[in-house]
Order: C-alpha cells, then sequence, then structure tokens
C-alpha cells in the first residue's frame, strides 16, 4: 500500500511544546517570597515532575480510578508538602500553585514554529495534561492548536495504545495520516507501535543543564528536527 500523506501533526506537549521547568521555577521564585516561601525553585520542579509518572501509572495500573492530570498534580503537590515546607499555603494559594501547570511559556521556536505548521497540518496536542489545562495554557501563551486530543478526551494516559488510536481516530484519521511530534523516545515509540509516523525534537535542556537523556533519538524515526522550525523546513512548511 503507498505511504500515505500526513495530515494532521499530534504533539507532546510537556517538555515538547512548553518548558515546565523554568517556567515553574520562573513563576515560583516571583509569587513564592510573597507567600514566605525560600525554597530552590529548580528543585521543587524536579520534585513535582518527578511523581508525574508514578502517579499516572497508578492510573494505568488500575491502582486507582480515572482522574484527571490536575487531580494527580495536587495529590503529588501534597506529597512534597513536608520537604518544600508548603504547609503554611491556604487552599486558594495551593489551589494556584497547583495550576502553574496551566501557566507554562512555550520553547522560544514553539508557537512560530507552529504557526507554519498550521498553514498545512491540522494541529493537535496528544498530551496527558486535561482539557482545561491545554486550553488554559494555548489562551495564555497563543499556541495555535486546531484540536485538543490527548489523555482525557481517550480516558487513557499515554503510553498506552489507546490515547494515541483515540485521539487520531476522532480527527477521522488512519494513524498513518498523523505525525506524532515529541522530544521524548518513549513517547514516540509508542505511537509509532500504534501506526503513527514520529518526529523526534530535541529539547535537551528540559531537564535543566545536567540532562542525560532524550538528548537524541535511539530509534529509527520518521525526523529528527532541532526544534520547530526546523521541522517546519522539513514539511515544506
Amino acid at each position: 500500500m503507498p505511504e500515505m500523506e500526513i495530515r494532521a501533526l499530534t504533539f507532546d506537549v510537556f517538555g515538547t511544546v512548553v518548558d515546565w521547568r523554568n517556567s515553574i521555577a520562573r513563576e515560583g521564585a516571583t509569587w513564592g517570597p510573597k507567600k514566605g516561601l525560600e525554597i530552590d525553585w529548580f528543585a521543587f520542579a524536579d520534585a513535582w515532575r518527578g511523581l508525574y509518572q508514578p502517579a499516572m501509572e497508578k492510573v494505568r495500573e488500575d491502582q486507582m480510578g480515572w482522574v484527571n492530570l490536575d487531580a494527580l498534580h495536587r495529590m503529588n503537590l501534597n506529597q512534597l508538602s513536608d520537604q518544600f515546607g508548603l504547609g503554611g499555603l491556604s487552599e486558594t494559594d495551593l489551589k494556584h500553585l497547583n495550576q502553574i501547570w496551566h501557566r507554562l511559556d512555550p520553547w522560544p521556536d514553539a508557537v512560530a514554529g507552529m504557526e507554519r505548521l498550521k498553514q498545512k497540518f491540522t494541529l493537535a496536542s496528544l498530551s496527558n495534561g486535561n482539557v482545561a489545562l491545554i486550553v488554559n495554557m494555548a489562551k495564555r501563551a497563543r499556541i495555535p492548536w486546531d484540536m485538543v486530543l490527548g489523555a482525557e478526551v481517550a480516558g487513557h494516559y499515554k503510553p498506552q495504545p489507546e490515547a494515541y488510536s483515540i485521539s487520531v481516530g476522532l480527527l477521522g484519521l488512519e494513524p498513518q495520516q498523523a505525525l506524532m511530534v515529541a522530544a521524548h523516545n518513549g513517547d514516540l515509540v509508542a505511537a509509532a507501535a500504534v501506526g503513527l509516523r514520529t518526529a523526534f525534537v530535541r529539547r535537551p535542556t528540559e531537564y535543566g543543564p545536567n540532562q542525560d537523556f532524550d538528548f537524541d533519538p535511539k530509534h529509527k524515526f520518521d525526523f529528527v528536527a532541532e526544534d520547530f522550525l526546523d521541522l517546519a523546513d522539513q514539511l515544506d512548511c
């Protein structure tokens, strides 16, 4: 069968489109002292993100019922309370802090690259982030999605195959007509297993200056790009 033409790009969001680590540290350093918090906000961001996969795994393994990522982030935030001295924060403060994930900044190339890609392709998030989180983030940062898809819509967290197959199906496409864009090898391997095409975009400082994984593609992907502008060049956008 001839290779199908790519019609849509689906994107991982955290780390691929937005810079979660620097965003959390930036806002924390401004907001925290007003609340009496003098902590290492990069360490806080790393610790919070470190609980991300283990929390989702509880849902994947049916150790707990379905809850969206906002709920998991709050559960994880509660776990960090003693370590980072968050016990004095009010419920209003904790809700505000938890929603920092709705206010993440895109990588410098992201919006400009996506605007170019959007001229030729449908752009959809395929993230573990819940719909409200992705929509609020996009509104603030002007991320030009056509559709918000992913875990909450599919009822499955990546890398479960349903997260990819249901999302692409909602676009009315065959898997081969969608290109999964991510900075993470595991995400792309899982997408490829369902039949999606794959594009690895380098984000070598997602986890800070000492990042030593997901630095390079470890598998054969359809595209490898330095950033979204490079990907737009490769896709003739």
